[in-house]
């Protein structure tokens, strides 16, 4: 494959084994002076002539991004942009400090809840939102056509970069917003899981400078130790410390923490359905929920649409990912929307799926209803579904896969109107996902097993 025919960037920026292309020093270095030279040319509304341009840059807590940080302050200064350097912060206070700083644009580095030994790069526009396809298109093609390598500048045109000492304090005072000024959460006993993520210092500081008890768990990182048997990608860990804590509420992140689950008091998981569910009728029910639509993707359940049509609401669909959930939300201006994941946006508050943000409007109706979360979470009655996740060593059309199509189709035929049947590719990681969602769980674990094994036999690692 020629170099103009890869391709960087998928569902959620770029991702892969940290050295290993494409995410390298060197191509880190030329992403750098790609965004530098395109950011330069897009600039946030109101940017005074000839003043350099500004990108933030931050990360989670990874060892290869001391690495990668590094190239790409050297990419972006060797443009003439000057870079803000902000450490380890969750990828939706990378977002907020690209607005509160005024910069042109934000950059994460992070692998969100991959294993510590990947990494990828993200980024944002001017106003915190994530770049449309066609921008991170001029990026990518600027990476592999050359046709920025002449630009050089020099003396005082090259660009500096800046340590910002105060992102952290900034970004707990703009999460600690979302929850009502006059009420605290003095009642609450939390156990919360850090997952040795980019939220290992804010959201601790957050939950406590709001008044809640706070035990907390996996949050000392060692830049190998993220996401490991911890977070949201574990989530039988929270499970377990709340139990041992007797706890109120678990809270786990993943490992930038745009996601978050739940435990209730009773040891049991609440996923993003029913996170969804929960601040979508309370929403509801105070007026609140723009258009009163809940926006999801294809894999909810379906008993979300069922609760919000009981509430006078509805689900608007999208695809997988929180980048179409965000351009549906933008596009007919909801303000709720999110991913089975635990990946929500509440755009009152967050241009991005904010894990702390979101656990925070759970809070607020435990604390305001008086209710325990096992009796908030019952408002979703879900459909049984059969989840697989399996590894794959490449991703050929589905259709071309041996058995395959046939079994899907049967599956199709026996739940139509009564279930349905998607079989999608990760846009992150080399997996494939199949969902199958119906009435009766024996008969949706059979056709899934079935299809599982043929997918195995095709193209499994």
């Amino acid at each position: 494959m020629s170099e103009h025919q890869r391709k960087l960037f998928g569902t959620d920026g770029i991702r892969g084994v940290a050295n290993i292309e494409p995410v390298t020093a060197e191509t880190a270095l030329k992403l750098g002076r790609a965004a530098a030279h395109v950011f330069s040319e897009l600039g946030a509304p109101g940017h005074p002539a000839g003043a350099k341009r500004k990108v933030v840059l931050g990360k989670d807590t990874r060892l290869s991004g001391y690495m990668l940080e590094n190239a790409m302050v050297a990419g972006l200064t060797s443009l003439g942009v000057d870079v803000l350097v902000i450490g380890p912060l969750p990828t939706p206070g990378v977002a907020f400090i690209t607005r509160s700083l005024r910069a042109d644009a934000g950059i994460v580095l992070s692998a969100s809840h991959n294993p510590y030994e990947d990494n990828g790069i993200k980024f944002f526009r001017h106003d915190g939102y994530k770049l449309d396809d066609e921008i991170e298109a001029r990026i990518e093609g600027l990476v592999f056509s050359g046709e920025i390598e002449n630009i050089r500048p020099t003396a005082t045109k090259i660009g500096k970069a800046f340590r910002i000492d105060d992102a952290l304090g900034r970004y707990v005072e703009f999460a600690k917003q979302s929850f009502p000024r006059g009420r605290t959460l003095e009642s609450l006993k939390v156990a919360l899981d850090c997952a040795n993520g980019a939220a290992y210092k804010s959201s601790p500081c957050i939950l406590r400078e709001l008044g809640a008890d706070v035990k907390v768990f996996h949050n000392q990182p060692s830049g190998t130790n993220i996401n490991a048997d911890c977070g949201s990608t574990h989530p039988g860990e929270i499970q377990r410390l709340v139990r041992e804590t007797c706890a109120h509420v678990g809270i786990t992140h993943d490992g930038d923490a745009d996601r978050v689950l739940l435990c209730d008091e009773n040891g049991d998981l609440v996923d993003g359905d029913e996170i969804m569910a929960i601040a979508a009728v309370d929403f509801l029910r105070r007026g609140c929920l723009e258009g009163n639509t809940l926006v999801a993707t294809v894999m909810s359940n379906f008993g979300l649409d069922e609760t919000l049509a009981t509430h006078g609401g509805r689900v608007l669909r999208t695809k997988v990912g929180d980048r179409y959930v965000i351009e549906a939300m933008l596009r007919d201006r909801h303000n709720v929307g999110g991913e089975q994941s635990g990946h929500m946006i509440f755009r009152d508050f967050a241009t991005t799926g904010d894990g702390i943000v979101s656990a925070l409007q759970i809070l607020r109706v435990m604390v305001d209803s008086g209710k325990p979360l096992s009796e908030l979470k019952k408002v979703l009655k879900k459909y049984p579904q059969a989840q697989r996740n399996l590894r794959v060593r490449e991703k050929p059309p589905v259709d071309s896969l041996k058995h395959v199509p046939e079994l899907l189709a049967a599956a199709e035929s026996i739940l139509a109107g009564k279930g349905r049947v998607l079989l999608r590719y990760s846009g992150t990681e080399p997996k494939i996902r199949l969902l199958i969602e119906g009435r009766e769980q024996d008969v949706i674990d059979a056709h899934a097993d079935k299809i599982a094994s043929a997918i195995q036999d095709a193209i499994g690692a």
